[in-house]
């Protein structure tokens, strides 16, 4: 059994079942069972091999051993370890998929966000000079 690596964690075990939401600000690790929705934005999911799991989830990380049905939105890594067994979307920066997983839906990966870069008001200035003049008119006086 792999536990959250922060000390701070919540834990559903084998004999708990939940129906509902779920939102917190610390880790949490599930071998019960939840059906409803998760939400961790700024922290980790990992679901026990005794899990099982019927939610669509937003997380920072997502380690799944057990079963998970429904949607993943894992901020910065979704990991499907040889006992996972996931039917649903993921959306997610960086994905591991161990060998023996089974996992049936589509996957997107995110690129990170790109730093502002120093060269940003250069490339501005110049697509404000391409942009076409306004046409005035001129008069000759003699």
């Amino acid at each position: 059994m792999e536990l959250p690596k922060t000390g701070e964690f919540a834990h559903i075990g084998k004999s708990v079942a939940i129906k509902g939401e779920l939102s917190g600000s610390e880790d949490l690790y599930i071998d019960g069972q939840v059906e409803g929705s998760i939400e961790l934005q700024g922290s980790s999911l990992t679901v026990g091999p005794n899990g099982q799991v019927r939610a669509n989830v937003n997380a920072k990380v997502v380690i799944i051993h057990g079963k998970l049905e429904g949607n993943i939105r894992a901020s910065d890594r979704a990991e499907l370890r040889k006992s996972a067994l996931t039917v649903g979307d993921i959306a997610t920066q960086r994905i591991a998929i161990e060998d023996g997983a089974y996992f049936k839906g589509k996957i997107e990966i995110h690129k990170e966000s790109p730093k502002q870069a120093p060269n940003s008001a250069i490339s501005s200035t110049a697509s404000a000079r391409s942009s076409p003049m306004p046409k005035t008119a001129v008069t000759e006086t003699k």
